[in-house]
């Protein structure tokens, strides 16, 4: 199966690079520039796994000339509008297109663009960085792809894209719920970014303070609950653990979309915490740490735009 990963940063970079290394025919979707970098220094990768380093297959968006049997699509919410023009010609009558992005609003999008049967349901389970010089560090040991037809199907192209993704260094789980698994990350990563960015700061801090475990069991609270009224409750252990986790006095942790707010970068507050504020508006729900947590970022977002005129 020839597979092409469109967004070769710490996620696309980071599966593109184990599937390559596992002898699977991967090749990078980039810009000119992007491609000259890679082949100068390499996809590098730092991990509890055993570090790496691939001299990747790279295309750019011109030199296209067929359609691929699977994209593998990792990019920012911000970036899908112009990967989609980008990825236009790899995609043929039999591509599946398999996202990861977070949230659920980009489903919506691929499907306007390609049609129900192109796009399948995906998850990806995986903490990763990109540091200074531009390599990728994986920051905890988790690593896992879960992909489903979204009609819950088991069909024989998820199949074979089952047995592709099997034995390549990392986790893998065929869905027949695909849905219920995509909504069940929102809500994980939806709550661990209000915390940590509407906190400001790792949740071990957050906990330390009079009133933060209190706080951020409120978030967590309030996620679930929209999930629960779209019809996509999350499993109870999976709610403990994520108690448990958003309770520890001495955690680390910070979430990706905190990170990206450290560095002064974009967030991706409108897909993953906007679009749950809007469900859960739809429901007449109250959730005003998340309502917050929104306005939060996008008076930040908007001080990045007023930045760059």
């Amino acid at each position: 199966m020839k597979i092409l990963v469109v967004g070769a940063g710490a996620v696309g970079g980071y599966f593109g690079t184990r599937l390559a290394q596992a002898g699977r025919d991967v090749t990078f979707l980039v810009r000119p520039a992007r491609a000259q970098q890679l082949q100068r220094d390499g996809l590098r990768i730092l991990s509890p796994h055993g570090d790496a380093t691939l001299k990747p297959k790279t295309i750019t968006s011109s030199e296209i000339t067929s359609p691929y049997d699977v994209i593998f699509l990792s990019v920012k919410a911000q970036a899908l509008d112009q990967a989609i023009k980008d990825m236009t010609h790899a995609v043929g009558p039999d591509t599946m297109i398999y996202p990861v992005l977070n949230g659920m609003r980009h489903m919506n999008t691929l499907v306007q663009s390609f049609g129900e049967q192109a796009v399948l349901g995906g998850v990806c389970m995986v903490s990763t960085d990109l540091d200074e010089q531009g390599r990728i560090v994986q920051i905890t040991p988790m690593q896992k792809l879960i992909y489903g037809e979204r009609s819950g199907e088991l069909t024989p192209r998820i199949r074979t894209l089952d047995a592709m993704f099997h034995d390549a260094s990392f986790d893998t789980e065929l869905s027949l719920n695909i849905t219920q698994a995509m909504w069940d990350k929102w809500v994980i990563i939806a709550s661990l970014g209000l915390i940590t960015c509407l906190l400001g700061g790792p949740i071990g801090e957050i906990n330390r303070v009079p009133d933060g475990e209190q706080t951020a069991l409120q978030a967590l609270e309030e996620c679930a609950a929209i999930a629960k009224a779209c019809g996509f409750p999350t499993p109870q252990p999976l709610l403990e653990n994520l108690r448990k986790q958003a309770t520890m006095k001495d955690s680390q942790f910070t979430s990706s979309m905190y990170r990206d707010l450290q560095k002064g970068t974009p967030v991706e507050v409108d897909t993953i915490l906007g679009d749950l504020l809007d469900h859960g508006h739809a429901h007449h729900l109250e959730a005003s740490l998340l309502q917050a947590c929104c306005v939060r970022l996008r008076v930040y977002q908007n001080s990045l735009k007023a930045e760059k005129h």
